[in-house]
């Protein structure tokens, strides 16, 4: 396949799908493999490829979803789908309804993160409350998650792969190779075939509910404290906006413009200092300080341009 930048190793092509064949027969396992044209299904099938995935990179093309999901109208093989490589959840969505919409039955949904503008810890942003968001709209879709795609380093594919566990994920696709340092792609996120071993015996599945009696009281009692808490949340919200709508008029009364840069950079640099010796994280509270002060803006905007 192609990789985002050309001249690096782009795959055997034909050639290895042959071998996939030669895997399959000699262990008797179901191969996949990852398809980006209709002539690619067409070659997948024709080798008796057992189920389809689209990358990030096609996902995010509705018009090359749309030819890959005609090309396998009729077929009766899985196909799974990655994130686009955007945080767009309505392109996933729109992805999966339209293999759906030709036919295929088993279909499934595949979270490898997503590029963002800035820095992240992982390779790839997991951004977790976009695959919830999706399987709250799609709770019936499998959704697997690729901690070798989201870490791309194998330091961090344990970390993620439980967290996927404890959110109640249907699965994982991890990268493995008999010897990762000759690997041909993405060597620092591939375990070696120990390594993986190791880490799937560590791994702790979780049950999706208990139905005990202390269970059910202790947690419906959390959930009351979380509910009054953000309802005083929502309150304390909406009281900050009006006061934005209040700092707007004042600033069109004297014509003043609403970026105050100076004011922003110290108002996060406190808010971050108070939130650490909280126990709150940084990327946590800078990510609501900024929705904040995007609705701030927005709301003195409205308030300057009526």
């Amino acid at each position: 396949k192609p990789r985002t930048k050309p001249g690096s190793f782009e795959g055997a092509g034909e050639e290895a799908l042959k071998w996939l064949v030669e895997v399959k027969e000699m262990t008797s396992l179901p191969v996949a493999i990852e398809v980006g044209s209709p002539k690619h299904v067409e070659l997948a099938l024709s080798y008796g490829i057992d189920m389809l995935w689209i990358g990030a990179r096609t996902t995010v093309n509705p018009f090359m979803v749309q030819e890959i999901a005609d090309a396998v109208r009729g077929c009766d093989i899985p196909i799974m789908i990655k994130n686009p490589i955007s945080p767009d959840l309505g392109l996933w969505i729109g992805a999966v309804e339209r293999f759906k919409s030709v036919g295929i039955t088993s279909v499934g949904a595949i979270h490898r993160g997503f590029t963002i503008y800035g820095t992240s810890e992982y390779r790839n942003a997991p951004m977790w409350h976009i695959p919830l968001e999706f399987k709250r709209i799609l709770p019936d879709v499998p959704l697997i998650c690729d901690p070798s795609h989201i870490g791309g380093a194998k330091e961090f594919v344990y970390q993620i792969a439980q967290k996927s566990a404890d959110l109640n994920y249907n699965g994982l696709i991890i990268e493995s190779h008999i010897c990762p340092a000759k690997a041909l792609s993405d060597s620092e996120q591939q375990l070696e075939v120990g390594e993986l071993c190791e880490m799937l015996e560590r791994i702790v599945w979780r049950e999706p509910k208990a139905e005990t009696i202390e269970y059910l009281r202790t947690i419906e009692q959390l959930r009351c404290h979380i509910d009054t808490i953000d309802d005083d949340i929502l309150s304390l919200i909406s009281k900050r906006m009006n006061i934005s709508d209040q700092i707007g008029k004042v600033k069109c009364d004297n014509n003043v413009s609403i970026l105050q840069s100076g004011r922003w950079d110290g108002l996060v640099k406190d808010r971050l200092s108070k939130a650490y010796k909280m126990g709150l994280s940084y990327d946590f509270v800078k990510s609501v300080m900024e929705a904040v002060h995007v609705e701030s803006i927005n709301r003195q905007n409205e308030v300057m341009n009526k």
